[in-house]
């Protein structure tokens, strides 16, 4: 197990097993597999740049730690991992290096929240905008002969502080999210802050007034399928009342609560023919028996859940350390003096086989909370540009020459001093 403790813009690497990037400054280059960067595809030249992003000042030490096997069930997977962390602003990128240690990828994004990624593409919440990234790189290109994936954000939507929450595509390739603020799903706008899509029906109208504590977002074959709630509140506020028991997951078709008395759930996720859900204030991975209703838990996980993604046979569970001294009205609070346990911040894969914790990833520290984790696939060691380095400014890649289309000239004969062409009778008005 290898730990990283971070301070200030400093990185310090114990056993050299663990890289962070993003506090540290680095020198990079576009390159094609093992090629030197003079000989980079065509398309994508870039000037080596340097790297250097600040770390925020109210953000002190901060230590990575993984399992043993954290690291080799990555690649065994052949995935890489998103994590955003809100209350640290910092948007995470977790791959392996070339020496088979952990890389950590690091950027600061105020208020990092939902995630989703599809393709070479990925969302970002935040504060007050959505980024969209996209992946830089053609299939074969490193980044320092390491990164094979480099998300760099094209384009930024400015909604205004909305506290989005969970964020998706739908089918025809918009952009949906949880608008908790405005207690509704909702689309971009051009002209607008946003666009209202769908509100639970017991929200009697679109106000600014968080009643439900509306946050998680399943997604099916491009549309919205299920959301979560903290409650069934009308009024301003009202869901924090209602932390302990008052939850609920919602059929968005319908607008029916197909299951209830969950502690604050998030992240519902539809994975292989089951629906899944974390009960947050219960510390509880588990899934919905669609025709009962019956949430049914499969694992206890030692924090305040949120963030949920799958790959083959694995759940990536986010965990979080509470906000004050403790889970204060929750059942996670007991459950953990119970097993005589501490809450943590971090990642732990569990087995949907057996419910077990096989793997994780560990943050102490002053970043103490996860809001949401994503899979991407096929990529082994991923990295992401933030507007707070230099290196934005200075890693440019560009298509191959694309000529427009150019019509083939007209035989036209040479226009006449009065207006009328050669060979044509001109026209005279009418008197």
């Amino acid at each position: 197990m290898g730990a990283i403790k971070q301070a200030g813009n400093s990185t310090e690497a114990s056993l050299g097993e663990i890289d962070v990037l993003g506090a540290d400054i680095a020198l990079l280059q576009t390159s094609t597999g093992a090629h030197d960067a003079d000989d980079a595809v065509a398309g994508h030249h870039a000037k080596p740049l340097r790297q250097e992003e600040p770390t925020p000042s109210d953000i002190g030490t901060v230590t990575y730690s993984a399992s043993p096997g954290f690291v080799s069930l990555l690649v065994r997977l052949d995935v890489s991992v998103a994590v955003s962390s809100y209350q640290s602003g910092k948007f995470y990128l977790l791959g392996h290096n070339p020496n088979g240690g952990l890389m950590i990828n690091e950027r600061l994004f105020l208020k990092a929240m939902g995630i989703a990624a599809h393709g070479d593409t990925l969302l970002l919440a935040t504060q007050f905008q959505i980024q969209r990234f996209e992946n830089v790189l053609e299939p074969g290109e490193l980044v320092n002969s390491t990164f094979d994936a480099c998300y760099v954000p094209r384009i930024t939507y400015t909604t205004g502080a909305l506290d989005a929450h969970d964020i998706g595509f739908l089918a025809d390739g918009s952009i949906i999210f949880v608008n908790t603020r405005y207690n509704c799903l909702a689309k971009l706008s051009h002209k607008r802050s946003f666009t209202p899509i769908w509100k639970p029906p017991f929200i009697s109208a679109i106000v600014d007034e968080d009643r439900c504590h509306l946050n998680g977002l399943a997604m099916e074959n491009g549309m919205p399928r299920y959301v979560t709630a903290v409650s069934r509140s009308d009024t301003i506020d009202g869901w924090r009342d209602r932390r302990a028991n008052g939850g609920m997951v919602m059929d968005v078709a319908s607008g029916e609560i197909i299951c209830d008395g969950l502690s604050m759930p998030h992240s519902p996720r539809l994975y292989k023919d089951r629906l899944w859900v974390l009960n947050s204030g219960a510390g509880e991975l588990g899934w919905i028996d669609r025709e009962t209703g019956k949430f049914h838990c499969l694992a206890f996980c030692p924090g305040f859940l949120r963030g949920l993604a799958f790959h083959g046979r694995y759940a990536f569970v986010g965990l979080s350390k509470p906000r004050y001294a403790r889970f204060e009205g929750l059942a996670l609070d007991e459950r953990l003096t119970a097993a005589d346990s501490e809450a943590w911040c971090g990642i732990q894969v569990i087995d949907l086989e057996t419910g077990t914790c096989v793997e994780w990833f560990r943050i102490d520290g002053d970043v103490a909370e996860i809001y949401d984790v994503a899979t991407l696939a096929g990529i082994s060691c991923p990295m992401s540009l933030g507007f707070a380095n230099s290196e934005i400014e200075t890693l440019i890649t560009h298509d191959p020459l694309v000529i427009p289309h150019q019509p083939p000239p007209q035989d036209h004969a040479a226009p006449r001093c009065d207006g009328s062409s050669s060979g044509q009778a001109s026209v005279e008005a009418a008197a």
